[in-house]
């Protein structure tokens, strides 16, 4: 471990903004609280706007550590305590500095803080804690905060913490117990779980306190969320989706993020080395799959199971489910009900919504679908308008794939040349058949 005596704050900067990197932070922030004219800072709803970096991540926050110090070895962390890079830290006044100075040159809206553990959590919540204070009433910040609650402070100091941020996380890690045995055996389950449900708790009697009286102050009013890295460890995505779903009904989570599994450091537990990168594709599934779960109505249960566990990579989860489900169709667009309508692929809410206001007054027909904003290249298979589909279409997910395929330019070879198979597995998820996880590991 390298640790630098002295360095500038520019230089702590360019470490530290680094080093958050695997931080995933893609989220507004869902506060509607308005500058009260005695600070600076706001944060509507529309205040914290947001840029994406080439990968697709979210930049418009200041996103730091603030430290990459760190007591524990996670196998799968640059900031491991084993890896020989530069180390700094941050102080709370640098951390107040940089945010106010980053946000009075219109650079950002708010601040994602994060950070290693030093010396110990109660320590760094600490730390974090004095950072918040000070931003709040010594400089009178009153933006967008995100900060993480570190598993295994005291619940006193997360919870002074939670009435000065806007959100606050706590990152599950891994998918289930075993993994974290594996990869993070410094950080057990139940530590990691705690902090979550305090703040669960007190954001519900804050609620009600709030209720009782306006000017209450407000705990994590955007809510709370988790962060598990995918691809480090075998689960399947049919595992990870049940995860997702226990958190939203037992914790109440705002956002589960997925974060694409990064090699940077060489071990034996971890997946081998391979050039195809990150999987971003599979990320990518799961962001889809946990959308319906929480706005569509679907469950885990629905979407895959135990004989297909893992997400067609031609195909999103919702498109996915249709054709395995064809008995289900089609839907009569002037009669069915606003949720029948959301499993139509190609009708997202506001099409549904558009659909189920004006055919009060008309009876709709597919030119009228495309100006709501209905896909028709791909609803168009699911559909009947007064008792017709668009074109003479078989019922049939042979005939319905190879259509939507081609449609999309994505027909693989091998497809073309033969009766359609689903594809469930990702070539770029190295699973491993001889570890076996215990089933009540993966649920909560």
């Amino acid at each position: 471990m390298r640790i630098a005596e002295k360095m500038s704050i520019e230089e702590k900067l360019n470490i530290l903004t680094d080093a958050a990197k695997y931080d995933v932070a893609c989220t507004s922030s869902g506060v509607d609280r308005r500058n009260d004219g005695t600070g600076i800072g706001n944060c509507v709803k529309s205040g914290i706007c947001h840029s994406f970096s080439a990968d697709g991540r979210c930049i418009s926050l200041l996103k730091i550590l603030f430290t990459n110090e760190c007591i524990f070895d996670c196998k799968y962390c640059i900031n491991r305590s084993s890896n020989d890079v530069p180390r700094t830290s941050f102080t709370p006044e640098e951390v107040c500095t940089l945010t106010m100075e980053f946000y009075r040159r219109n650079y950002i809206e708010g601040l994602f803080l994060s950070s290693g553990v030093l010396k110990s959590p109660d320590y760094t919540m600490g730390l974090l804690y004095e950072t918040l204070y000070k931003l709040r009433t010594k400089y009178k910040f009153q933006g967008y905060i995100h900060v993480k609650a570190i598993p295994g402070a005291s619940q006193e100091l997360i919870q002074k913490t939670g009435f000065l941020a806007d959100r606050m996380s706590v990152n599950l890690e891994l998918p289930t117990a075993e993994s974290l045995r594996l990869l993070a055996p410094h950080k057990t389950r139940e530590n990691i779980l705690k902090p979550m449900r305090l703040v669960q708790n007190v954001m519900n009697e804050n609620k009600q306190e709030v209720a009782l009286y306006r000017n209450a102050p407000r705990f994590v009013p955007a809510g709370q969320s988790t962060q598990m890295i995918i691809g480090a460890t075998p689960e399947t995505d049919f595992q990870i989706m049940h995860v997702a779903e226990s958190l939203y009904k037992k914790f109440g989570l705002k956002r589960v993020f997925y974060s694409a599994f990064v090699q940077v450091n060489e071990d034996s537990n971890l997946p081998a080395r391979t050039d195809e990168g990150p999987p971003l594709l599979r990320e990518h599934r799961l962001y889809q799959a946990d959308w319906l779960l929480r706005y569509y109505g679907f469950e885990a249960k629905e979407l895959l199971s135990e004989d297909s566990p893992n997400f067609n990579v031609l195909f999103d989860p919702k498109c996915n489910w249709a054709l395995k489900h064809l008995d289900n169709f089609p839907v009569e667009v002037n009669k069915a009900d606003y949720y029948t309508l959301l499993r139509v692929p190609g009708i997202a809410h506001k099409s549904a919504s558009r659909i189920i206001k004006a055919r009060k007054t008309t009876v709709l027909g597919f030119d009228d679908l495309k100006k709501m904003g209905v896909v028709l290249k791909r609803a168009l298979y699911f559909l009947t308008c007064n008792g017709k589909m668009m074109y003479p279409t078989k019922i049939e997910e042979d005939y319905i794939t190879r259509n939507l395929l081609s449609a999309q330019g994505k027909t693989p070879a091998h497809i073309q040349q033969m009766t359609y198979r689903q594809l469930s597995l990702f070539d770029d998820v190295n699973f491993r058949k001889e570890q076996v996880f215990d089933e009540k590991s993966i649920y909560l």
